[in-house]
């Protein structure tokens, strides 16, 4: 397959940068919504943005198409090799200036970067969410690095990560936080109509986890901490938020530890803020995490946050000011934080609103956006004809940061 040849136009000789996203699907998840609120909030001036989905659409993909121009079922399955023509097709007719893969190895990573590179597309970044299992960077991924121009982490620790564990050379992985919309996840009073509507009781003390119903979210020490809890704090109740392959398995396991009566098993919800109004207190619970979007979102609608010292979380988390820093994989420790901040609502409150000032400060969807615009229009100017180049060569320093 060879590669096509493109002719760049400086900056101030064209219009908007062409920029497609590619990614698997667009299930309800941390990623996915990100990549919802980066393309709804690109500069139209500066940026036109495109969907590419492997596969099917999925909810938000679907969402998406209604807004972008966006494409789907492009792969017929693990070993269609023929994938790379459809895409090297497809970038070259829209003219693509920059291709970003969204997610952690696999396919889209693999495809979407070697569709690019013989499509002729000058900008070819990854973007990675994942620290681990099930998640990686796998060896023929790794082969392409010379074909990429960045590896995008979601915070620094992640991107030391990338760097140590995952094969991404130093000078090619950019760090740009992850954001929140602050607009739309705001602390809101408590909807009675919503909470009849679960089954809580007035007056209950509530913890919450939103995750996806996935192994390295470890639920199962979720509910081993929340039977611990229920000793201390007999009325409390606990929401379970996310949906997956081991729900059922996951509802057993809450009646054998005899919390049928608190857990409460929400599915996909689209009315997180106001879950999170009925909430006290928002938990993980995972065993690996990058930069966890339902932090970021808990600390925005003022909820204290419990969650394991793993990843990119002590960056959010700052132990005793917005919530608590637990020992990995210790139910006792989650449990009895938990404990504390059901038992003193004002605690609760306090680092609520301890949380709700950090991410104003530092977690907003500008500060996001604003790197991705920085970064894509940066390394399409590095390979812009020399009179555009001179304006911005080099990669601007705030972006450097591993």
């Amino acid at each position: 397959m060879f590669r096509r040849r493109r002719r760049l136009l400086p900056l101030e000789d064209r219009g908007p940068l062409k920029v497609m996203f590619v990614i698997t699907s667009m299930p309800v998840g941390g990623a996915e919504t990100l990549l919802v609120n980066l393309i709804r909030r690109l500069d139209r001036n500066r940026f036109a943005p495109e969907l590419c989905c492997l596969k099917e659409f999925g909810p938000l993909g679907e969402i998406l198409a209604q807004e972008v121009p966006a494409f789907e079922k492009l792969i017929g399955g693990k070993y269609d090799v023929a994938v790379v023509g459809r895409l090297r097709k497809l970038m070259y007719e829209r003219q693509v200036d920059a291709v970003v893969t969204v997610g952690t190895g696999g396919d889209k990573m693999f495809w979407g970067r070697l569709g690019a590179w013989c499509a002729g597309v000058p900008v070819i970044l990854s973007s990675l969410h994942s620290t681990g299992l099930p998640d990686r960077v796998e060896f023929a991924n790794r082969m392409l690095e010379p074909l990429s121009d960045g590896f995008i982490g979601c915070a620094k620790p992640h991107g030391e990560y990338l760097i140590a564990h995952e094969g991404c050379p130093r000078h090619k992985v950019f760090v740009i936080p992850n954001g929140v919309d602050i607009e739309k996840f705001a602390p809101l009073g408590p909807d009675p109509a919503l909470r009849d509507s679960i089954g809580l009781p007035s007056g209950a003390p509530v913890a919450a986890i939103v995750a996806a119903l996935r192994p390295e979210k470890n639920h199962e020490m979720f509910l081993e901490a929340a039977a611990k809890v229920v000793r201390r704090v007999p009325d409390a109740r606990f929401l379970i938020v996310g949906d997956g392959a081991r729900r059922a398995e996951l509802e057993a396991r809450a009646a054998s530890l005899g919390l049928s009566a608190a857990t409460h098993f929400l599915g996909t919800r689209r009315d997180i803020p106001q879950l999170l109004a009925l909430v006290d207190v928002l938990a993980l619970s995972s065993h690996m995490e990058a930069n966890p979007v339902s932090i970021l979102e808990g600390l925005a609608c003022g909820r204290p946050i419990v969650a394991p010292r793993v990843g990119s979380i002590p960056e959010t988390v700052e132990d005793g000011t917005n919530g608590y820093l637990t020992a990995p994989g210790c139910a006792d420790a989650l449990a009895d934080r938990l404990a504390v901040l059901l038992a003193d609502r004002s605690l609760a409150v306090e680092m609520g609103r301890a949380g709700r000032l950090m991410v104003e400060q530092s977690w907003g969807l500008d500060v996001m956006v604003g790197g991705y615009e920085d970064l894509i229009t940066t390394l399409y100017q590095r390979k812009a004809p020399p009179q555009s180049y001179g304006k911005m060569g080099a990669v601007p320093h705030d972006l450097v940061s591993v």
